[in-house]
């Protein structure tokens, strides 16, 4: 830790950089965060900045409400914007109690206790994102798309287009790695895939690169949203999320004696997030408009299954390119991009881990284009759909001792309270929709 403090120190006088950033975030995967000056950077990096935690929904009540936040030198990134001509850099930080204990409301804290737990079987967690998300003007009243293009259309002149690239660069010099970056399939839409590390990185670096996306659009007066489903007729916005659990250098997923080349590690694995998707759609797709996304006919998935790359299945199994085993993944198509990437990335180690130990069999593959059977069918591949709307995926979360373990007390029955409250707000709010439809008539 003393040579991480040393180089962030050493870092920040030489570049100049003038405002440290201390970033973390809440339940729902809100980021927060407040600055601080050189001069407080090396108190902070030993022994944490104390700050108001009943200020933020689901930490702490107003008796208790001195929080420490305690910077991961790990996380020392210089972001790719200045503030009056100086340099700022920000550090993901650890919600921390008073006396110095971890705090077990903050989900960081989830996804490294999940997997500390991981790591005593031997076992290293890598993923890898699809963060999909629309550039509109900057009107809140309603969505107005900035360009009228399509999967993997090449444009050169277009706004959108050059904030996906200029987004592409910021990432790329903050030493974040970008797979790839397209055009989506709706108008407007646009796509950044991320290269696969371990998940712990890889949440911070999701939050990160939200926030990048979202900064670099505002500073152009455009509006970035990671919204599900904004556009009625159109696909919605999901985070299809690639796999992969590693021994060392062993990719634990491959095994080219195996059916499919997954080996039976890859497939108790496969079989446990299968099992427990139901109870962990309502933090995979925590929003009510989550639910306007996962729809028969809009390329997101509506039934528990898994095929090889059939991309209208739960789970997908992709190609590996030709003699690299070490590629062998899966991908969980249910993900959106709003979600809490460290409660999500958990709760799939945590079900997979289930997999494993209890040696769940898994599913026959489907065999049929699940986007054409939908909700209506009772075809065999079609009979077990995920929850429709977020009241059902709640009941399921409620009643789930597996979410609740994975989540802890505190993160679960908050979660719960507030989406709860979401779902009744929604229940009784009247939509233009309704007006326009009802109203005439009755």
């Amino acid at each position: 830790m003393k040579s991480e403090t040393e180089y962030v120190l050493k870092t920040v006088e030489e570049r100049g950089v003038r405002f440290i950033q201390l970033w973390f975030t809440d339940v729902l995967g809100t980021p927060k965060g407040f600055s601080i000056t050189p001069a407080e950077l090396e108190n902070a990096l030993s022994d944490g900045m104390i700050f108001d935690g009943s200020s933020i929904d689901g930490f702490s009540r107003i008796q208790e409400s001195d929080m420490v936040l305690l910077p991961d030198a790990n996380t020392f990134q210089i972001l790719p914007w200045m503030i009056e001509n100086a340099y700022v850099a920000r550090i993901v930080c650890d919600v921390r109690n008073n006396d110095g204990s971890p705090f077990e409301g903050c989900p960081r804290r989830v996804l490294k206790r999940t997997l500390d737990s991981t790591k005593k079987l031997g076992y290293d967690f890598y993923v890898a994102p699809e963060i999909e998300y629309f550039y509109f003007k900057d009107d809140n009243s309603k969505p107005v798309c900035l360009d009228n293009g399509s999967y993997f259309d090449l444009t050169v002149s277009d706004l959108a287009t050059e904030l996906r690239k200029r987004t592409v660069v910021a990432l790329e010099e903050m030493g974040i790695p970008v797979e790839h970056a397209q055009h989506e399939d709706a108008p407007s839409q646009h796509e950044i895939d991320l290269r696969y590390t371990d998940a712990l990185t890889m949440a911070d670096t999701v939050m990160t690169t939200r926030l990048i996306i979202k900064s670099l659009a505002s500073q152009k007066g455009v509006m970035a949203s990671f919204m599900p489903k904004p556009l009625e007729s159109e696909q919605g916005s999901g985070m299809h999320s690639h796999f992969s659990l590693f021994k060392g250098e062993v990719n634990c997923f491959a095994d080219a004696d195996q059916d499919y080349g997954l080996s039976k590690t890859a497939k108790h694995f496969i079989a446990g997030v299968l099992n427990y998707s139901k109870d962990i759609t309502a933090v995979t797709n925590q929003w009510v408009n989550s639910y306007k996304r996962l729809v028969p006919g809009y390329e997101a998935p509506v039934n528990i299954s898994w095929a090889r790359n059939n991309r209208s299945a739960l789970v997908r199994i992709p190609v590996a390119k030709l003699g690299n085993s070490e590629a062998t993944r899966f991908e969980y198509r249910a993900i959106d991009s709003a979600c809490n990437p460290y409660l999500v990335f958990a709760l799939v180690l945590a079900a997979g881990l289930k997999g494993i130990d209890s040696k769940m069999e898994l599913m026959e593959e489907t065999s049929v284009n699940l986007y054409k059977e939908g909700y209506d069918t009772f075809s065999s591949e079609a009979a077990n759909p995920l929850p429709n709307n977020l009241k059902s995926a709640i009941e399921n979360m409620e009643k789930s001792d597996f979410v609740h373990e994975v989540l802890g007390d505190h993160v679960f029955e908050w979660f719960l309270k507030n989406k709860k409250q979401e779902w009744a707000r929604y229940a009784r709010h009247v939509t233009d929709y309704e007006i326009s439809r009802y109203l005439p008539y009755l």
